[in-house]
């Protein structure tokens, strides 16, 4: 589901750009693009994922120190009625707890280290999101800063989305648990609430509306429709649109 999730995460971001005050084209790409990239995030806890094998050793080493304490933590907590499983794929790195740390770790570190923080948050949102749209993100986000570089004043506007990335960055972990959510096997992301005897509780909607990862659902619906949104979604081209439907072009001569 890797460019599911990071296009979820690109029009999740879009939408919520508006609310942390990132209403510039500029901020608006900047901040979505962050909450794309880390939308693949959560799947660092599997070897054979984009996020796992995105930086050679560095990530696989991650993947591995994530995959050890999400086992531990499942061996530590998981209740009477969970599964007998190791407890790495799917289980710490699929929570709002863990969601809500990456969050504040974006927040305090971008704080800290200032508008090169935010840049290299970015930087790694952009590359992750690229690896699983392809590599038309790159030339976007590279046309769009340089863009940006002649028409705004780039440390200043990064300046303002400095802690808001947390936003992103939780938001990214987010959108992809509740992508997971309804897919067959569910995700636990209210872990550690106890439900049903589980810790782990895999939240799912009804059968009905649960679909197979790489399937048609995903292929043939979901993915066409987050594409037409996340172009809908991008500063100033719904009020495009709607300003052509009032105001047709009229034809030669008439």
């Amino acid at each position: 589901m890797g460019r599911t999730h990071a296009l979820t995460g690109w029009c999740a971001g879009l939408a919520l750009a508006p609310t942390i005050g990132a209403t510039t084209v500029h901020q608006a790409v900047a901040f979505a693009a962050t909450t794309a990239g880390y939308a693949l995030l959560p799947d660092l806890d599997h070897p054979g994922a984009r996020a796992s094998k995105l930086l050679g050793p560095i990530t696989k080493a991650l993947s591995w120190l994530l995959r050890k304490a999400s086992a531990g933590l499942y061996q530590l907590t998981k209740g009477p009625r969970d599964e007998r499983v190791k407890g790495t794929h799917r289980h710490l790195s699929h929570t709002f707890l863990f969601a809500a740390l990456m969050g504040l770790a974006a927040l305090y570190g971008t704080r800290a280290g200032g508008w090169y923080a935010v840049a290299g948050v970015v930087l790694f949102g952009v590359v992750l999101a690229a690896d699983a749209l392809g590599d038309w993100l790159l030339l976007v986000a590279g046309a769009v800063t340089a863009w940006w570089a002649f028409t705004a004043d780039v440390d200043g506007e990064l300046e303002q989305l400095t802690g808001w990335l947390g936003v992103a960055v939780a938001a990214g972990c987010v959108t992809h648990c509740l992508g997971d959510a309804i897919t067959e096997h569910g995700c636990p992301f209210l872990f550690p609430l106890p439900i049903a005897g589980e810790t782990w509780y895999e939240v799912r909607p009804p059968s009905f509306l649960r679909f197979r990862t790489g399937k048609r659902v995903e292929n043939q619906v979901l993915f066409p429709v987050f594409v037409v949104l996340g172009v809908l979604l991008v500063p100033g081209v719904w009020a495009t649109i709607m300003h052509l439907f009032e105001h047709p072009v009229t034809q030669a001569g008439n």
